[in-house]
């Protein structure tokens, strides 16, 4: 007793015409709707339609239409006595052994959903009115997040803790709509004309959910960085946003179990900012003066930096400033570059070189040069 699949995938007008009267999704739904009652759906002769009806109860012989993207859940008592997740035509029979009661397809959700089903199916004899209702399937956008003032985590990179304010928003996707349904959608939605909806500001469920990605936003900061994979930067965040989810839906996961107690993951993530505190910004500046005096461009900004420091020490500090400058690039590592070539103290073809110099120049006499030339070849 349950449901026969009368056409599968998508529903042209053939089927239209066929079905006069049948249920399917209410018309006008917000993008971001995950549960809500189905409606009738009413034809006339000019192919018209009214799908603003109240009233989701079922009975032997009725038909729904389940549209791409949305699941159908069945109720009896307040037990689930089917499931949908193909899209196609389908008619409710409670006398036909043929029926199912669960069609699950092969998509994503086909493994949850089995498992699901067979751990809160209705062991009961179904009767001929079964409450009707769809589940979104798709990614719901616009779920926000934010922090009033800074939060603190681990980072693997600047190997100490660091701290900001940040705020974004992520989708999320209803992986198994039997455990959202069963472990979380409170009952006051369960009725025709009720709208779960995840962006709903008086929606306590969907509050709870906000506080509680609030309190993972660390966790998840720290997995994201600490993750070798990912670069350990946290000048990556915002623009991994796939990354960054699946860092946010594990620190989600392990504290408080979305998707094994809830059916609900976190797809993708956007970060619309981050606010480092002041001590993280000035680490911040220390990598970044790390990262340019680093490979071949380093080498290039240091003698640039040396070349600035001897011009200004010869401006300001004559020869002590040199002096100074040769000291602190010896302290930075700029033995590698390139220094002028300086005589030996004992090589007596420079000493006679600087001899004949100091000649020609007026500042010795014949006989001192002689003697020094004497000097230096030891005459």
């Amino acid at each position: 007793m349950g449901l026969v699949q009368a056409v599968k995938g998508a529903v042209g007008g053939v089927l239209a015409d066929q079905w006069k009267d049948f249920y399917t999704v209410p018309t006008g739904l917000p993008s971001t709707a995950a549960l809500f009652a189905a409606v009738p759906h009413g034809t006339n002769a000019g192919r018209g339609s009214n799908t603003h009806g109240s009233s989701n109860i079922i009975s032997n012989g009725s038909k729904i239409v389940v549209p791409e993207g949305y699941g159908l859940l069945l109720f009896q008592d307040g037990a689930i006595t089917a499931f949908v997740a193909e899209a196609g035509g389908y008619e409710w029979r409670s006398d036909d052994l043929n029926s199912q009661s669960i069609f699950a397809g092969d998509g994503v959700v086909s493994t949850f959903i089995k498992q699901s089903w067979e751990r809160f199916k209705f062991g009961g004899q179904p009767g001929s009115q079964q409450a009707a209702f769809f589940v979104s399937l798709k990614e719901l956008p616009d779920n926000r997040f934010g922090t009033q003032s800074e939060i603190y985590w681990d980072d693997g990179f600047l190997n100490t803790q660091v701290g900001a304010v940040t705020r974004g928003s992520y989708t999320l996707k209803i992986v198994d709509p039997i455990l959202f349904v069963k472990n979380f959608v409170p009952a006051s939605y369960l009725q025709p004309g009720q709208v779960f909806d995840f962006t709903d500001l008086d929606n306590a469920a969907a509050t709870q959910l906000f506080n509680e990605v609030v309190g993972s936003l660390a966790p998840a900061f720290s997995l994201y960085t600490n993750d070798p994979s990912k670069g350990n930067r946290i000048t990556k965040l915002q623009q991994d946003s796939i990354g960054f989810a699946q860092s946010l839906s594990a620190a989600v996961e392990q504290a408080y179990q979305w998707q094994s107690d809830r059916g609900l993951a976190i797809v993708k993530t956007a970060i619309v900012s981050i606010e480092y505190d002041a001590n993280t910004r000035e680490l911040l500046k220390t990598v970044q003066r790390a990262d340019a005096l680093s490979g071949s461009r380093g080498n290039s900004n240091l003698q640039a930096s040396v070349a600035q420091g001897i011009q200004s020490a010869g401006e300001n500090g004559g020869a002590a400033g040199l002096v100074g400058v040769g000291m602190a690039s010896g302290m930075f590592g700029a033995g590698n570059l390139q220094q002028p070539a300086t005589p030996a103290a004992d090589d007596p073809v420079a000493k006679l070189k600087k001899a004949k110099e100091m000649l020609d120049l007026g500042l010795i006499t014949q006989g001192d040069y002689d003697a020094l030339k004497a000097k230096a070849l030891g005459l």
